[in-house]
């Protein structure tokens, strides 16, 4: 089968989700519009989340995964996940599931005209330091970068591949992929999709790094920004 898209799952220490993610997602590919595979990234995890990897991509052969030697961040997982996606399009979710799977659907559907489309999470089912802080993060992110977003953590998005291989990652910089798309000249867009309650696991951000953090990538955004290189080919000897 030739697969047209590739989810990205990014994880750390989420043993208790990941049969309820392979469940979920099993039941996403079987019904989604185009060809479509899963890649777990393995972000070091230190409880059985590799083994319970290995497991379900054993049973399910449009699983696949890589496994960091030691924890590396998000940013990293996905920054992996780009690398290793050979897709036109690729998305990602988080392990958690608090978006849906089937809310795929609606970002694929705007994809043609843009470059990355994210989700917009409405009705946020998350506590209310946590949404405060998100809110908080998210207005000091859009006026350094003035990308428009409202809620670049939103963990559902879909994006061209080749886009997303030009991203130059660094730690952070997931909560900054449409703004980068605006620096190669792409086309961004957002869609509201749905939201659900942690109900396993562990939250991996907490006040501080989703405050103190995003302000300081923000200069790092706005140094990659002066520095950027874009370039298109338009001709060339083969």
């Amino acid at each position: 089968m030739e697969y047209q898209f590739t989810i990205i799952v990014p994880l750390y220490n989420e043993e208790e989700n990941l049969l309820r993610v392979e469940q979920e997602l099993s039941k996403y590919l079987a019904k989604a519009p185009i060809n479509t595979c899963v890649l777990f990234v393995n972000d070091g995890s230190t409880d059985n989340s590799l083994e319970l990897v290995e497991q379900i991509c054993t049973r399910n052969k449009d699983f696949k995964f890589i496994s960091f030697e030691e924890n590396r961040g998000l940013s990293a997982a996905i920054k992996a996940g780009f690398d290793h996606s050979t897709t036109p399009l690729t998305g990602y979710i988080d392990s958690d599931l608090q978006t849906d799977p089937e809310d795929f659907d609606l970002l694929l559907e705007q994809i043609g005209e843009y470059d990355l489309v994210t989700g917009v999470r409405t009705d946020r089912k998350d506590s209310f330091k946590k949404n405060l802080s998100s809110l908080i993060a998210n207005n000091i992110r859009r006026s350094f970068t003035h990308d428009g977003m409202d809620d670049t953590g939103c963990p559902l998005k879909v994006i061209k591949t080749d886009y997303a291989k030009r991203i130059p990652m660094f730690k952070g910089l997931h909560r900054f992929l449409p703004a980068m798309i605006l620096l190669q000249n792409g086309k961004i867009k957002q869609v509201p999709v749905r939201h659900y309650p942690r109900i396993a696991g562990k939250a991996k951000f907490h006040l501080m790094n989703r405050l103190v953090g995003p302000f300081i990538d923000c200069f790092a955004y706005l140094w990659m920004k002066r520095n950027y290189i874009n370039y298109k080919v338009v001709r060339k000897n083969e």
